[in-house]
């Protein structure tokens, strides 16, 4: 029953193409095209965190490699055949220059990586605009399979949950080593500034004499 609304939906979803949306979707579902992305990130999440990026940068190939390889698995455990080569669909699908990928498509590895980079990178960055952007990002890519016939709506869903899953996992394990290890280490806690501390002391004498002098100012004199 599922599997047959998927199939419905799939072909309603993959039906509404144009040649302009086939150079389009093809752009998008390409790993390449990324790369300035995935070093903006990265350069970001440098500058903020420091030291302690050389600690979150092993998360990250540790994530990326848990997701990619995941997906992997999981598609020749199902051996669920993708749209274009399922015999049933034979002259239905439309596919774009002929690329159909590998022979099983349960989940989306597409969808599994890039949830999976969205979801680790914005509970690191935590910024409104930049979560909203990148699950866009993310959604835009998986919904791009399901345009060139080689994913079912299902494949890409539940390769989405599989990567958002994955990432917030790897996090967690980031946060659990940070409070448990990393703040005890002095390299990667930034000591502070001689400016900073002066600002702190000048601020800290600043609210005592405030607090002193509570009550005892006088009333302008009028004229």
């Amino acid at each position: 029953m599922l599997e047959r609304i998927d199939q419905q939906l799939f072909l309603f979803i993959n039906s509404l193409n144009s040649p302009f949306f086939d150079h389009v979707m093809h752009a998008i579902s390409g790993r390449l095209i990324w790369v300035p992305l995935y070093l903006a990130i990265l350069i970001f999440l440098g500058i903020k965190y420091k030291r302690k990026f050389l600690i979150i940068l092993i998360f990250i190939i540790l994530a990326a490699t848990l997701a990619d390889q995941t997906s992997v698995i999981v598609k020749n455990l199902v051996h669920r055949l993708r749209p274009c080569y399922e015999p049933s669909l034979e002259g239905l699908v439309h596919v774009v220059n002929g690329e159909c990928g590998g022979k099983f498509g349960f989940v989306s590895s597409h969808a599994v990586n890039t949830f999976d980079v969205a979801l680790l990178s914005l509970l690191f960055i935590k910024r409104r605009w930049y979560t909203i952007s990148i699950i866009l990002w993310a959604t835009i890519i998986s919904y791009s399979r399901i345009y060139l016939g080689v994913h079912y709506p299902g494949d890409a869903m539940c390769g989405s949950l599989l990567g958002a899953f994955i990432g917030w996992s790897i996090y967690r394990f980031y946060v659990l080593t940070d409070n448990k290890i990393l703040k005890y280490k002095s390299f990667f806690n930034m000591p502070k500034t001689t400016h900073q501390k002066g600002a702190g002391l000048e601020s800290k004498k600043t609210g005592s004499w405030r607090y002193k002098n509570r009550g005892n100012s006088e009333p302008f004199e009028r004229n």
